[in-house]
């Protein structure tokens, strides 16, 4: 396929936008509705914000890393026509998750998951959650500073960092990982089918506050929460093809 009309965005960094100065002279910049393609400069903090902010355009994105971290980015060469390396890109199809946070007085708010929704301790004390899937309990009384769902493109992100499982693309699997539990102590996290059905019910809500956050979307004092995949909404991301998402996430397994 190809990607003649480009985008450019970029991170408010001083490498960002250089690269986005440099890249817009070589190759022009349309407005993203007009786009064939939307390249982000940065790291991956900034590919998540770029992956929410395009979502309704339905249009491939493509990752130059200018970050820090660039676990979602390709790496940045200008010596090689960018042009050329978009017509030989691989793409990966991702799903994220719906967040629907239930807040005291009946409140609801929703929100879409690229990497994870994550339940976590507002204050000094410990959570109290109980774990439903598929409207059937399977924790009755979690004692933790919280708990996450992930995808498996989030699985390498603060899924990891919570000790848990690293998900192959196409797995069709999700991550639930407890973050610091002190009861069920050996409880160390499910592997769920995509088509699950989760929520997490905060008990004393009042006197244990429990945030909820997808990705950078956070909910505040809420009393329950709704999860699942909302396979509708495709998002396009584009690789290099010696270096595609799919070998990353099986690589970073063997990372010691």
């Amino acid at each position: 396929m190809g990607y003649e009309r480009i985008a450019f965005v970029a991170s408010r960094s001083e490498k960002g936008q250089e690269a986005l100065r440099e890249m817009s002279k070589r190759y022009g910049n349309h407005e993203p509705a007009d786009a064939d393609v939307v390249v982000a400069i940065g790291g991956d903090g900034f590919m998540l914000q770029t992956l929410h902010r395009q979502m309704k355009n339905s249009k491939p994105i493509y990752g130059l890393m200018k970050g820090s971290v660039g676990f979602l980015m390709n790496q940045y060469d200008s010596e090689i026509e960018l042009p050329d390396r978009l017509a030989v890109t691989e793409t990966a199809t991702l799903h994220p998750l719906r967040m629907t946070a239930h807040g005291e007085g009946g409140v609801e708010m929703s929100s879409l998951a690229i990497n994870e929704v994550s339940m976590l301790r507002q204050t000094k004390q410990a959570a109290k959650i109980r774990v439903y899937i598929n409207d059937a309990v399977k924790i009755d009384e979690m004692i933790c500073d919280g708990i996450l769902l992930a995808t498996p493109a989030g699985s390498t992100a603060y899924n990891l960092s919570a000790h848990g499982p690293i998900i192959p693309l196409g797995s069709k699997i999700l991550a639930m990982t407890p973050i610091s539990p002190f009861r069920p102590r050996r409880w160390r996290g499910a592997l769920l089918s995509c088509a699950a059905r989760v929520r997490f019910e905060v008990l004393e809500h009042y006197k244990r506050p429990v945030s909820a956050t997808a990705d950078a979307f956070e909910v505040r004092d809420i009393v329950e929460v709704e999860i699942a995949e909302d396979p509708t909404v495709d998002i396009c991301l584009l690789f290099d093809p010696e270096h595609n998402l799919e070998d990353r996430i099986l690589n970073e397994q063997f990372a010691y």
